[in-house]
């Protein structure tokens, strides 16, 4: 990564200049000239070109007429203003500048060239820019109000390309008591972009979580690279990733890759929460601002109705969590002070003793909470209704109400300095006794699902282990995103056989092959080692559904008679004639790698052969990808059990398919001349992989 930018005047200017201020309500020049005036920490100069008054405050005609230097301009004014407003900003000084003016790259070529030359005379000035095309940058922490919008303060720093979706975020997380440390309205990045962001937002001090909103991520790899540098949570929101990437996929491996895939596998690699709606990273922000993390991923159901325990458990299930049985100890613990017909077996279902006594409630949530067998537990159903009865607390019956918040109390009491998480599904989230767990950092949420979603983000990032018997593999850490390999001088010739060549160099292990173009060199081929062969017609895109493929050739007179039949169809300039491995004694996967524009090089892992397309058993990762890794990609296959050996088939010797993957992977990523690269099939057998075929396209 290139080194941080200093975002200082960005964040915290020593003073700030609005360009466009307008006393007209329809105008944005007027909301930014609101807000901004609200804060006291540092003048505000409003800058309108008829001068005059504005808001009340005497305006100036220009900049200049300002007389004294201006840290940070914003710049709100029609497009054929702008790039003299931007001039004068940095004659005067300025050392940032957020441009609202929209007109720029999102109109076409024209509008990207001028952006690139504003943006290349800020960097010049030594200034960063943010926009053009934005809706401003507000920083609570420092009085910093430029933005149409008010934002209540907290903790999260919120990066988006919509200013919308900031504003329901925000209405999402009032409920929760959060509020924003900053907000940055990305626009168009042409400076000041997603990854300046991030960095810094996380050595923010007052920045507790990272919210991004974003369709554009620039340099993709360079945003999963700050997010996995960053001590702090980073949510992300996108959209528009459905689709295949736009190009001409000539690989099984181009075909199956789309964006979305790109996507999730850099978040699942850069530990970043993917989240896919606002209501879905509300709730994930949530779950992280209690501060505790589980140290694992089993989960206690713990309830006092058996429809909520059962829904619950199979929402935190589905959501890839465990509900493991109460150890021994924890259920003599909780028959101690339940009754006959508690269930104590997991799901925790008080089955109506919440009523007789609200404080079961509390030592519940302490017996799951020390349980060595638990590590976090979700509270789910009725709790906080008992204080909504009567009317509420004040309700001179509501003794259950009561009784309720002093259970919620010794709850929040046992939180202070708990390792593990409680987290908490109420029909009654508004009432007392949740609040009172709110106001002990315990997440409270209105329906199971996200609560099942703080649960999985506050669970260590951990993928389907390597499919192996080994105690514990499934816990192993997938480890972290690898830097880019050093370029390898380029290849000029991506042909089937250099390319097999150039693998082979790099230590994947091929069956002896020759090309031929004539009978003369078959027959020599055919000398050269023993049958069974295979012959395989070059130059096409897919052989096998060109019927350029002929396995398992028993001799030469067989080789002879498949190599005329083949050239009398299919004519072409040159074949292969290789010696046949023996499929039965393995199994089929592909190994691929996708050049994408944003995040560089993706692998792919999955069942290969010729149904690879169909199938669509496989798993994605950042290139390149060590070997280690490549066991968790592999244990992610829906296919994972033919590798250990099913119906009677020997286990597949996963160290060297681990092995050939990450070689593979990490020849693709030293050529960034290639766009795409396939083994399709690697034989993964009990002695070890082999590579059978490989393709390589040149972007």
């Amino acid at each position: 990564m290139s080194a941080a930018r200093d975002l200082a005047a960005l964040f915290d200017p020593a003073s700030v200049a609005v360009v466009g201020a307008s006393d007209d309500p329809a105008k944005y020049g007027h909301a930014v000239a609101s807000q901004a005036l609200r804060a006291s920490r540092r003048p505000v100069h409003l800058v309108n070109r008829r001068g005059g008054t504005v808001l009340g405050r005497t305006a100036a005609t220009s900049l200049t007429g300002i007389g004294e230097p201006v840290d940070l301009v914003v710049v709100s004014v029609p497009g054929p203003g702008f790039e003299a407003a931007v001039d004068e900003a940095l004659a005067c000084g300025a050392r940032a500048v957020v441009a609202i003016t929209a007109g720029f790259a999102e109109t076409g070529a024209d509008g990207l060239g001028r952006q690139r030359a504003v943006a290349e005379r800020v960097r010049q000035a030594g200034a960063v820019l943010v926009g053009p095309n934005c809706l401003g940058v507000v920083d609570n922490t420092t009085e910093l109000f430029l933005a149409s919008d008010h934002f209540a303060p907290g903790g999260v720093a919120l990066l988006s390309q919509s200013g919308n979706l900031a504003l329901e975020l925000q209405l999402r997380l009032t409920p929760y008591g959060l509020g924003f440390s900053r907000f940055v309205s990305l626009g168009n990045q042409a400076d000041v972009d997603l990854v300046d962001l991030v960095t810094d937002c996380a050595r923010h001090p007052q920045t507790s979580a990272i919210a991004v909103y974003a369709e554009d991520f620039g340099d993709g790899r360079a945003f999963a690279e700050a997010a996995a540098a960053a001590d702090k949570p980073v949510v992300l929101l996108t959209a528009g990733g459905g689709a295949a990437a736009a190009r001409s996929a000539r690989s099984h491996t181009g075909a199956l890759t789309t964006s979305s895939d790109v996507v999730s596998a850099a978040c699942r690699d850069a530990g970043i929460h993917q989240v896919r709606t606002p209501r879905e990273m509300a709730a994930v922000l949530a779950g992280l601002s209690g501060g505790r993390r589980s140290p694992g991923r089993r989960v206690a159901v713990f309830t006092d109705g058996g429809g909520h325990g059962a829904i619950a458990a199979e929402a935190v299930e589905s959501a890839g969590l465990e509900v493991p049985e109460t150890g021994e100890a924890t259920t003599e613990r909780l028959r101690g002070f339940l009754w006959e017909q508690s269930a104590v077996g997991n799901p925790v279902d008080l089955a109506g003793m919440g009523e007789r006594d609200p404080m079961s409630y509390a030592r519940a949530v302490d017996a799951l909470l020390s349980a060595k067998e638990i590590d976090a537990v979700l509270m789910t159903g009725y709790f906080g209704g008992y204080a909504e009865q009567g009317g509420g607390l004040g309700g001179p019956h509501n003794t259950l109400g009561h009784a309720e918040l002093a259970a919620a109390e010794a709850i929040a009491a046992r939180m202070h300095g708990a390792p593990k998480p409680l987290v908490v599904q109420s029909m009654y989230p508004r009432s007392a006794s949740c609040r009172a767990l709110a106001d002990a950092g315990v997440p409270v949420f209105s329906a199971i699902e996200d609560a099942a979603g703080a649960l999985v983000a506050l669970a260590p990032s951990t993928e389907p282990g390597p499919p192996t018997d080994q105690p514990g593999a499934s816990m192993d850490q997938p480890g972290a995103l690898q830097p880019l390999p050093d370029a390898a001088p380029p290849l000029d010739d991506v042909g089937y056989h250099p390319i097999r060549t150039a693998l082979t160099e790099a230590g994947l292990v091929f069956p002896t092959a020759r090309e031929v173009s004539t009978e003369a060199e078959l027959g020599a081929a055919a000398a050269e080692f023993a049958g069974p062969y295979v012959l395989k017609a070059l130059h096409l895109l897919h052989k096998s559904d060109a019927g350029g493929v002929v396995l398992d050739i028993a001799d030469e007179e067989g080789l002879l008679d498949a190599y005329r039949r083949m050239h009398a169809r299919l004519g072409s300039p040159s074949y292969s004639v290789e010696a046949m491995a023996d499929p039965s004694r393995g199994v089929e996967l592909i190994v691929g790698v996708n050049r994408d524009p944003r995040f560089g090089p993706v692998a792919m892992v999955g069942l290969g052969g010729t149904l690879t397309e169909a199938l669509g058993d496989v798993a994605f990762a950042l290139a390149p990808v060590t070997p280690r890794r490549a066991r968790h990609l592999l244990g992610r296959l829906r296919s994972a059990a033919l590798l250990r050996g099913a119906r009677g088939r020997p286990a597949a010797d996963l160290d060297a398919a681990a092995e050939a993957i990450a070689r593979i992977t990490r020849f693709a990523a030293a050529h960034p001349e290639i766009a795409e690269l396939e083994v399709n099939p690697l034989l993964v057998g009990p002695d070890g992989a082999l590579a059978l075929d490989a393709r390589a396209v040149l972007g």
